[in-house]
């Protein structure tokens, strides 16, 4: 079973790379695991619009699906706490690089 927050935002999503820029000032990492559900490089970059990033951490996966003007961060419902605590400051980047709110947590 997996945990899900959302953010929605006024528009359309931020891109990948507003977000990564943003966690990367915060001195978080992560590598492009899959793109649309195919295997792509650690530093590859999604084309826009992609519709689902798997999102790998030094503590698991994080899942990003993208809806119209909403994101859905997905976890592991056992995750442990690095990898919650990434799993927000990815939602939260995301946000901030959109304008967005977390509709939940």
């Amino acid at each position: 079973m997996g945990m899900e927050q959302a953010v929605r935002f006024p528009t359309t999503p931020p891109t990948w790379a507003a977000a990564r820029d943003i966690l990367a000032k915060r001195g978080h990492t992560f590598q492009v695991g899959m793109i649309d559900g195919q295997l792509a490089f650690p530093d590859e970059e999604p084309q826009e619009p992609w519709s689902e990033l798997r999102l790998r951490t030094p503590h698991g996966m994080i899942t990003v699906r993208r809806e119209t003007n909403r994101l859905v961060f997905v976890t592991w419902g056992n995750a442990e706490a690095g990898l919650r605590e990434l799993w927000h400051a990815l939602a939260t980047a995301f946000a901030e690089a959109g304008g967005g709110a977390i509709e939940s947590s």
